[in-house]
């Protein structure tokens, strides 16, 4: 490697871990390295460094969250949530499912991974309380939830990762990216659920072995009231019909007209081929018309953070790629064994510095990466792209990631500190194991 490309990736890895220990956005560095790197190093001008500006994917983004702004000032999101959860509630057995359907349901129409658990864990994690549903179970549905929908064709995630494939050159099915993050989330989900089943299941008989035959016969044999003893309060057996609703609110006509906007943006983007910025957009604009005295709250809702984090890291990203780095860096690693091999080290590496860092950073990163390697044929193209983003999301269950932050702070007081250990726990599990299962299943 010649001295350029090392300080090129040098500053890659910098960035790196600047933005992981330090609060700064990603992609502010992102564009520091683009200039710097450029202009010192690889002595591009300004106009050339600033041709490889990801413009296609800062309208995706801006236009996505402006349309979820919108409907969300208008109630329309609310509507949505209320009318699932409605379908779920009433069985206390099955509100972590609802509330995993929802967070689901919310990302696959473009709401960020983020504000679909901020949006639900403050109602959910109390209802699990008082229900005798375990919060690490409630929290980790939500949160793998939200990942289910997260690559869904209107997500940005979904077209951000389509983007970077077929730039890429590469094969691409939004449909298949999709299926596989769905599935995969859902999965995870049920071991969750199965596992805590079978260790309440245990508890119960090695409590129960435990009484006097006087406290066996006189203190209450009943399943549920077991599990509420040993995991929430005495009446959780039905504490569910006072934190579910039992009638989910009307939609006035705004809110039906805004569902109306989003199945038809839906059929546009997907059975149309629509650029989803423009789209999301217009249908933005629309919506926002009615009414106007919020434009500037919906403005101001745009995850302006996101398009920084995006564009600063894409920019650079491409700036590398345009000088051949990527592509030597890729061939590098092939030289480490077979293409399976490789593919499996791509996906400990996304998972493992996903839990800290940014995923959508690592995405714009290790997509380009893995192009080389997908272009020999020895591994499935959509396979391995699949691989990459379910492994970078998937272990955002972290306490340090903003979803588990979220879930933390939303959780009773005296369970907090309980609550991070297991996340930590939970979250190391995930890394390990997760990266290895997809790989054996999708490359």
């Amino acid at each position: 490697m010649t001295s350029a490309v090392i300080i090129a990736l040098a500053v890659l890895v910098a960035i790196f871990v600047i933005a992981t220990i330090f609060e700064i956005n990603i992609g502010i560095l992102g564009f520091i390295g683009a200039f710097g790197v450029g202009t010192l190093v690889l002595q591009q001008s300004e106009k050339q460094i600033l041709e490889h500006f990801p413009a296609s994917i800062v309208l995706t983004i801006v236009g996505v969250t402006y349309f979820f702004a919108v409907a969300r000032r208008n109630g329309t999101v609310e509507v949505i949530v209320a009318r699932l959860l409605s379908w779920f509630g009433h069985r206390t057995a099955l509100l972590p499912w609802a509330f995993f359907l929802t967070a689901a349901g919310l990302t696959s129409i473009g709401t960020f991974s983020p504000a679909a658990v901020a949006l639900l864990a403050p109602a959910a994690m109390p209802a699990a309380r008082r229900a005798g549903i375990n919060p690490l179970v409630m929290g980790v549905l939500i949160i793998n939830g939200a990942h289910a929908g997260g690559f869904s064709p209107l997500s940005v995630s979904g077209v951000l990762v389509g983007n970077l494939a077929v730039k890429q050159g590469l094969q691409f099915s939004a449909l298949f990216l999709f299926a596989a993050s769905f599935v995969a989330n859902l999965v995870i989900s049920m071991i969750v659920v199965l596992v805590d089943l079978l260790v309440r299941r245990r508890r119960v008989v090695e409590q129960v072995s435990t009484r006097t035959p006087a406290t066996a016969t006189t203190g209450g044999s009943s399943r549920a009231g077991s599990v509420a003893t040993l995991e929430g309060p005495a009446d959780s057996g039905n504490a569910h019909t006072d934190d579910a609703p039992a009638v989910a609110p009307r939609a006035n006509r705004i809110q039906k007209f805004t569902l109306l906007v989003l199945a038809v943006m839906v059929v546009s983007v997907v059975a149309l081929n629509a650029p989803i910025g423009f789209v999301a957009l217009a249908a933005g604009a629309l919506l926002g018309g009615f009414d106007l005295s919020n434009q500037r709250a919906c403005i101001a809702d745009i995850s302006w953070s996101t398009v920084l984090l995006v564009a600063g890291m894409m920019t650079y990203i491409a700036l590398l790629e345009s000088e051949g780095i990527i592509g030597q860096l890729s061939n590098a690693a092939l030289s480490v064994g077979s293409p399976a091999l490789v593919a499996l080290l791509l996906c400990a590496v996304m998972a493992i510095t996903s839990a800290f860092a940014s995923s959508t950073a690592l995405l714009t990163a290790l997509v380009p990466l893995a192009a080389p390697l997908l272009a020999t044929g020895g591994v499935s193209s959509m396979g391995m792209i699949s691989a990459l983003s379910v492994s970078a999301t998937v272990v955002d269950v972290s306490p340090f990631s903003t979803n588990g932050a979220l879930i933390i702070a939303s959780a009773d007081t005296a369970l907090r500190q309980k609550l991070y250990r297991q996340l930590l726990g939970y979250a190391a599990l995930v890394v390990i194991f997760a990266p290895i299962a997809l790989w054996a299943v999708l490359v």
